[in-house]
């Protein structure tokens, strides 16, 4: 089935916008155009999109991009490899994103409680004098690192 740049966008759910800066960036050379010049995208395209946006949302470069689909062009004989390697390098970046989010997370979710403790008892005082078995169990990580980055800092 063939798709226009607009159909195809809305099943990626992006801007068109942002397949037509793809194309002008050289990340669709395998799109092939009607022959008006019209963009049409066939379901083999959708899946190169993926790809490209699962990069893109990675933390790749528009270049890396291009570069990685550079590769692809070439074929295996050349870049499985060189490919793999960079697919692992984006898994073990997002698997690092992912670990300091959940820690951004941890934090977040200990200053709510914190505050909501401090709103309750009408100050600060109580819960930041709070020793570290006092503070609820799902919290006491965070509030030992949070000490130990604070001594860290004075050392």
């Amino acid at each position: 089935m063939l798709y226009t740049v607009g159909e195809m966008a809305k099943i990626l759910g992006i801007p068109a916008s942002t397949l037509r800066y793809y194309d002008k960036e050289g990340l669709l050379p395998f799109v092939e155009r009607s022959s008006g010049g019209i963009r049409m995208f066939t379901d083999k395209d959708h899946e190169w999109l993926k790809v490209i946006e699962c990069l893109k949302q990675s933390g790749l470069s528009i270049k890396d991009i291009r570069n990685y689909i550079g590769m692809a062009i070439q074929g295996d004989e050349s870049s499985l490899v060189k490919r793999l390697t960079l697919f692992q390098a984006r898994r073990d970046a997002v698997k690092k994103q992912m670990e300091d989010m959940q820690e951004t997370l941890e934090l977040l979710e200990f200053k709510c409680w914190y505050y909501e403790q401090a709103i309750q008892d009408g100050t600060e005082e109580k819960v930041r004098s709070l020793s570290l078995d006092e503070i609820p169990e799902q919290y006491r990580n965070i509030k030992k690192k949070m000490k130990t980055l604070h001594l860290n800092e004075k050392e």
